[in-house]
């Protein structure tokens, strides 16, 4: 007996499996390897029995019945066909069509993973085996439809036609996958077949792969000859088609045509060149690589500082980010697992998506937080080629700078003359970029500066014909245009709209830095010894300033003027406007001589560089207000700023310049131009006072939430002139106007009131600036609070606040005030304030602790899904005072954060609902929360789920809790509480009288922990309802339940859901007690 080692699958059965021929005295026979080896073979000859491309074993079943033939033959020999990945029964692996069913969502995510020239391959292949009929094949080609669609229909099809259909599919998806790593499939037949148009479809897979680099000339010679008109020869080279689509449509004409074209391609593609590489092993598309990596890698090797005075190595000084994954909540269900931080790697992960059919990545965040760093970090690890290496070619776009594009454009002129030129093969490159758009990846940096609002309004599907650079943009969003090719779009929250959502298939949320991020990121700027430890103890002893450093571009500012804060006495600042006038102050003194520099930001010092700084404001406020962030030399020069003004450091050059004679300058980051804007409206002698109430309402009805919020009465009925402060202040971006307008506030409040007044000489003038700025705010939380609306009947009066409200309380807390902040909260009854998805951060939670600690009434403040963090939760102490409950989920909190709130929140008697699920409170944390409920009488609700107290931390808070007299719920859902911690709970309900609910879910109970609880209840007479569902508790664990409930009449309802039962022990104990929820 000999035996020889074959591989299967490059059929026509496509068998997909290596197979092992063992040859007898009378016949062959194929038995699967799995087989063999289990049987000790290990020797292999050099032979086998036929051999099709890549020496793998060729079967001839052309039909299914041939197929079945050879299935019996082989099934009478003692043997099998098998196919990898479906289970096995009876010791051998099938492709039942029970099995099909079972792996249908893993064969889905295998159809819908590649792109589409993946799944067309899929059907060249079962088109070619007579799996697919021509009315099958031409119900799975409909242009536009969603690939896992297709991938589901294509399913269904198969399904119907039985064991060998699903069989072949599996074989048809593992050819694709050869296909792709293979630059030639073997081809040979008849040139002159009787049947061409059979053979065309017998050999597809071939055919397709030969004509795709030839399909234009094949086009043009059939043109010539008159097989095809020139309208279908049009049809077929319509721009939305790859090179491959263009030879199938050929090839699908063929089939229908009568006229000798089937005969003539069978007969001319026979003559085609064989392609002997991978396309993208082309000269000009390696030449390309090569160029575009090392201009992606010289614009980000560099992370340019935000005064532009010096060059940081992007490696010496990135610093990750808080990175979170956005997911749909739903209404129903257990728990929601906290958002995954994620590392950058992870961009393109395939969890939490939104839309699986999108190709969009969408990465939002507060100005400051890192957004453009986040992508200039992704930019350099592709070009290193340390990550992201699935991506041949990466595009980075500026949408600062595409707004400024006022031509048309394609999207090759969008690649090629915007971002990197092909020295050679133009065509040849942007061909492959259009047959392979899985392989490329771009970016569109700082969407909430593009001044055109996203729309899908307008289709264009053509990559060589141009349109407006918004359209283009939009389309290329969408995946109208170069579909599968991935983009990653950043922007602020508020600049994203539901429509464009639509088209995202995975949102993340950077939130700046972890505390953690803000020490690693000091000491990688300041290596000096001692010095980031000084800068550290100053964060960490001055909780406002630190709050504001979770923003990095806060953390650059305190590195920048780390002299000022610690040598000369600059003091700490408290306020976003304290931190930027700083900022300028480092500028002024880095900018006057040594000798006759002050020590601080001195009356003599502004008004000396006052011109500079009002030209600098006027350029930030018309830019604001025509939506433009980069400056050309003719814009300068109408706003006067000239090369002495842009010495000072706050205009830089654009990093990637718009082709132009001058290269063109941008404020060093958008806040700063918003920064200068106000500081024009409060010392400009050309702005009227009463022109600051355009800030606070835009011009555009209903165009942002503040436009609602505020008054209509704030702003009076007149048409503005073109470029005036009124027209500007109504053209800007809602978002925009929100910081411009807490600059304002901060500058005109007392602290700083002083200080401009001796630099313009005008104390009059500010003050009623002061006045109008004051009476707008206050007036406009009046008006939004009277348009909330009546409380249900039963139920507490409620106001669901977005983040526009965050901005007006945010002006307030600049303006440190507080008298304003009494006025402004004296008409807010409610008793249910929510904030959730707001952007809360620390100096958020400051600005609101100012204001609400004046509340005349108690409220539940809701302020889950932000990022409060532990400096949060020191900054809300203040205001827990008037809390009725607090709800601080999914917020980033940990041990330190649950020790400065407990050692405050459970003194407060009125505090009554205290939510701390999903965060990442330890044992540490839970053992100190249990020391403040042991002196607590008034907590009545404790949501503790998703954080990772243990058995230690869950004996902590048992032992507290066994007398206390007002807890009714307890939520302990998903904190890893095994038996011991069980047990503990036991002894608390043994004692305890007062709690109603116990949730325990996701934990690891098991059979021992829940016959110890069972123990507990029958000394219990409060408990209602005790959740335990999905702790690997057995039939053995229900029955301890069961004789306890026999006993005990109090609980209603006991959760069991998701655990070890068989059906049949399910049936059995539902009978037995219908209070057990299975």
């Amino acid at each position: 007996m000999s035996l020889a080692w074959v591989c299967g699958a490059r059929a026509s059965i496509g068998l997909p499996q290596t197979w092992c021929v063992q040859e007898g005295p009378v016949h062959s026979q194929l038995i699967p390897l799995w087989a063999c080896t289990s049987v000790g073979v290990s020797q292999v000859p050099a032979w086998s029995l036929s051999t099709g491309h890549s020496g793998c074993t060729r079967l001839c079943a052309r039909t299914a019945e041939n197929y079945l033939c050879l299935h019996s033959w082989l099934a009478s020999s003692g043997c099998w066909l098998i196919l990898p990945g479906f289970p096995r029964a009876g010791g051998c692996e099938m492709c039942t069509q029970e099995a099909f069913q079972a792996q249908r969502s893993q064969l889905v995510g295998l159809l819908v993973s590649g792109s589409l020239e993946g799944f067309e391959s899929v059907l060249d292949w079962l088109l070619s085996w007579d799996v697919l009929s021509w009315e099958d094949y031409e119900s799975l080609s409909l242009v536009g439809q969603p690939l896992s669609h297709l991938a589901r229909h294509l399913l269904d099809t198969v399904w119907k036609k039985g064991a060998w259909g699903c069989e072949q599919l599996v074989a048809a998806v593992r050819e694709a996958q050869a296909d792709s790593q293979s630059p030639e499939l073997p081809g040979h037949w008849d040139p002159h077949s009787p049947q061409p148009a059979q053979d065309l479809q017998s050999h597809r897979p071939a055919i397709v792969r030969r004509l795709y680099s030839h399909v234009e000339g094949v086009l043009d010679l059939a043109h010539e000859r008159g097989f095809i008109s020139r309208y279908e020869c049009d049809e077929i080279r319509l721009p939305i088609f790859t090179s491959s689509q263009r030879a199938r449509r050929l090839l699908d004409l063929a089939t229908v045509k009568a006229n000798g074209l089937a005969a003539f391609l069978l007969q001319h593609v026979q003559e085609l060149p064989v392609l002997l590489a991978l396309p993208f092993q082309d000269a000009a598309c390696k030449k390309f690589m090569s160029k575009l990596r090392t201009t992606v890698s010289a614009q980000s090797r560099f992370l340019n500082t935000y005064d532009g005075a010096e060059n940081l190595c992007l490696e010496e000084i990135y610093t990750e980010n808080v990175l979170e994954i956005r997911t749909e909540l739903g209404m129903a269900g257990p728990p929601q697992q906290s958002p995954a931080t994620l590392g950058l790697e992870e961009l393109f992960s395939t969890r939490g998506h939104l839309n699986k059919d999108a190709d969009t990545v969408l990465v939002v965040g507060e100005a400051g937080s890192g957004k453009s760093t986040l992508l200039q970090q992704l930019h350099l690890l592709w070009a290193a080629g340390r990550d992201f290496q699935e991506f041949l070619f990466v595009f980075p776009f500026s949408c600062r700078q595409l707004q400024c594009l006022a031509k048309p454009l394609s999207v090759r002129a969008l690649l090629f003359e915007h971002c990197c030129w092909p020295d050679l093969g133009q065509q040849d490159v942007f061909q492959f970029l259009l047959d392979h758009p899985d392989r490329v990846l771009l970016t569109f940096d700082g969407f909430d500066e593009f001044r055109f609002r996203f729309t899908d309004g307008e289709r264009h599907c053509s990559p060589t014909d141009p349109t407006s650079v918004q359209n283009l943009l939009f389309n290329l969003l969408q995946g109208n245009l170069l579909k599968n090719a991935r983009k990653v779009l950043t922007s602020r929250p508020d600049a994203v709209s539901a429509l464009l959502r639509k088209y995202v298939h995975t949102e993340f949320t950077l939130k700046g830095f972890s505390e953690e991020g803000i020490e690693l990121y000091l000491r990688k700027c300041h290596r000096e010894p001692g010095l980031a430890d000084r800068l550290i103890s100053l964060l960490r002893a001055t909780s406002a300033l630190h709050g504001l450093c979770h923003l990095p571009v806060f953390s650059w500012m305190v590195s920048k003027c780390h002299q000022e804060l610690l040598l000369q006495g600059g003091g700490s600042p408290k306020t976003t406007t304290d931190m930027y006038l700083l900022i300028l102050q480092h500028f002024l003194l880095h900018a006057s001589p040594p000798d006759s520099a002050p020590g601080g930001l001195e009356p003599g010092l502004l008004r000396g560089r006052l011109p500079t700084l009002l030209h600098l404001g006027q350029l930030a406020l018309w830019g604001l207000g025509t939506c433009c962030y980069v400056f050309s030399a003719k814009q300068l020069q109408a706003a006067h700023v000239d090369s002495e003004d842009i010495s000072l450091g706050f205009l830089v050059r654009a990093k990637r310049a718009v082709p132009g004679s001058a290269p063109p300058m941008e404020f060093l980051h958008i806040t700063f131009q918003c920064f200068f804007a106000a500081f024009y409206l409060v010392l400009s002698a050309d702005v009227p006072p009463s022109s600051l109430r355009y800030l606070f309402s835009c011009g555009r009805p209903g165009s942002s939430l503040l436009a609602r919020l505020l008054p209509a009465m704030c702003v009076q009925g007149s048409r503005c002139k073109e470029d005036s402060v009124e027209a500007l202040l109504q053209e800007a971006e809602p978002h925009n106007l929100q910081i411009t307008a807490a600059f304002l506030a901060g500058l005109l409040s007392r602290e700083h009131r002083g200080l401009l007044a001796k630099c313009q000489g005008s104390e009059t003038a500010l003050r009623q600036r002061q006045a109008c700025a004051r009476w707008c705010l206050a007036r406009s939380l009046h008006k939004h609070f009277h348009s909330i609306p009546p409380a249900v009947a039963g139920e507490a009066k409620s106001m669901h606040a977005m983040p526009g409200f965050i901005w007006l309380i945010r002006s307030l807390y600049e303006m440190q005030e507080e008298r304003l902040a009494q006025e402004a909260v004296r008409g807010l009854d409610v008793g249910h304030l929510k904030l959730t998805f707001c952007s809360v951060g620390p100096a958020e939670c400051a600005a609101m602790a100012f204001v609400l600690r004046h509340l005349r009434r108690p409220v539940a403040l809701q302020l889950d899904h932000n990022s409060v963090g532990d400096v949060g939760v020191e900054q809300l102490l203040p205001c827990l005072s008037v809390c009725t409950a607090l709800y601080l989920r999914d917020n980033n909190i940990s041990d330190r954060g649950i020790c400065q709130l407990i050692e405050r929140a459970l003194h407060c008697e009125q505090l009554q609902k205290l939510a701390l699920g999903n965060n990442h409170i330890t044992a540490a944390g839970a053992v100190v929360l249990a020391q403040g409920l042991r002196a607590n009488t008034s907590l009545q609700f404790l949501g503790f789920w998703g954080n990772k107290v243990g058995d230690k931390g869950a004996q902590a808070l048992a032992e507290a809790l066994g007398n206390h007299p007002s807890l009714k719920w307890l939520s302990l859902v998903g904190n890893s509480i095994g038996s011991a911690g069980a047990q503990a709970l036991a002894v608390m309900l043994e004692k305890n009288v007062a709690l109603e609910e116990l949730c325990l879910e996701e934990n690891h109970l098991q059979d021992e922990g829940v016959c110890s609880l069972a123990e507990g209840l029958q000394r219990n007479s409060s408990l209602k309802v005790l959740k335990l569902s999905n702790n690997c508790i057995t039939y053995r664990g229900a029955e301890a339940l069961l004789q306890t409930l026999e006993r005990n009449d109090t609980i209603l309802e006991v959760w069991l859901r998701g655990n070890t039962f068989s059906p049949e022990e399910i049936e059995k104990l539902s009978h037995r007690d219908a209070r057990l929820l299975l």
